[in-house]
């Protein structure tokens, strides 16, 4: 199976089994934690909450290959966070596979704090700059906002 073909998996924490959930969380710590070298929590609490998802795709190994999760806030917006692509992975349009995916799936507001770096990957998907730029765990966000 191509990875232009690859089963979207949309999954509430719920309905994550064991293996899926370390293979996710996993793949967020090498980023994040090691790739990045944020020594910081990488498990916020938010990943259990009731309406949480957790999208992804495979790799052709058969692990997660892309990951990124959507928290529903309080305001009635959708925050996109823990966008993440394997190294192997990258470049393959994962990324932005998942990010059609959230576009069709959630109507309304979405928001992310986009690494500064990524500003114009995220404005060719529709996203625009909400808010000045700073620092989280030392590296540099930009507030980002779209409406579907």
């Amino acid at each position: 199976m191509s990875e232009e073909s690859a089963e979207i998996h949309d999954c509430l924490f719920t309905d994550l089994d064991a293996i899926v959930l370390h293979d996710l969380l996993r793949l967020r710590i090498d980023i994040f934690v090691v790739e990045q070298e944020c020594p910081y929590p990488e498990l916020d609490g938010r990943d259990p909450e009731p309406n949480t998802r957790h999208i992804w795709l495979d790799g052709p190994d058969s692990r997660p290959a892309a990951v990124l999760r959507v928290l529903a806030e309080p305001d009635g917006s959708h925050r996109i966070g823990r966008v993440a692509t394997r190294a192997d992975a990258r470049g393959s349009g994962m990324a932005q596979q998942l990010l059609a995916h959230v576009h069709a799936t959630t109507p309304g507001k979405l928001v992310l704090d986009a690494q500064t770096y990524l500003v114009p990957w995220y404005t060719s998907l529709g996203y625009l700059q909400s808010g000045d730029e700073f620092l989280e765990d030392g590296i540099p966000h930009v507030p980002m906002v779209r409406q579907t």
